[in-house]
């Protein structure tokens, strides 16, 4: 039996769609006879007509995996989507290097360890990109001989 005007009229009155609405099949002789949008109010009030609820992507997986994520699992290099540059960009990586290696030179110029003209030396090389990394800073300095042996003031020394 085609019901598909009634199943239309339903779903405007329900404002649903045509997918949502259940016709009982043992009452579809009655559903037939109901042929103004009064009629099929009726219905849906003697549940003769069923309004289905929305049916949802279930979240029950989406909670376990954030639940295994907060623990520390699937974040391993299989799970990383996009370049490695997407994660770390390479702008803020050389300005935590540089930062880091400008407060070293500084540090080392204000307490005496190194020249004005090492500075200035370590200084442009730092700028230029030379030092790979803080360890690769201190190996140049040690390396080239730069330390000078800071003299600790002794107590009763006339200034």
């Amino acid at each position: 039996m085609k019901l598909d005007m009634q199943k239309t009229l339903a779903s405007k009155v329900a404002k649903v769609g045509t997918g949502r609405i259940r016709i009982d099949p043992a009452n579809a002789e009655q559903v037939k006879e109901a042929i103004t949008k009064a009629d099929i109010r009726d219905l849906i009030d003697q549940d003769v007509i069923k309004v289905m609820p929305l049916v949802r992507n279930s979240k029950a997986r989406a909670r376990a995996r954030a639940a295994a994520k907060k623990k520390g699992r699937q974040k391993g290099a299989g799970s990383k989507v996009g370049r490695a540059t997407a994660r770390s960009p390479p702008k803020k990586e050389w300005i935590n290097r540089i930062r880091l290696q400008r407060k070293i030179i500084k540090s080392f110029k204000e307490s005496g360890r190194i020249s004005t003209g090492d500075w200035k030396l370590l200084y442009r090389r730092a700028k230029g990109g030379f030092f790979r990394n803080k360890r690769h800073l201190l190996q140049v300095i040690e390396q080239g001989k730069m330390l000078k042996e800071v003299k600790k003031p002794t107590k009763g020394a006339k200034k």
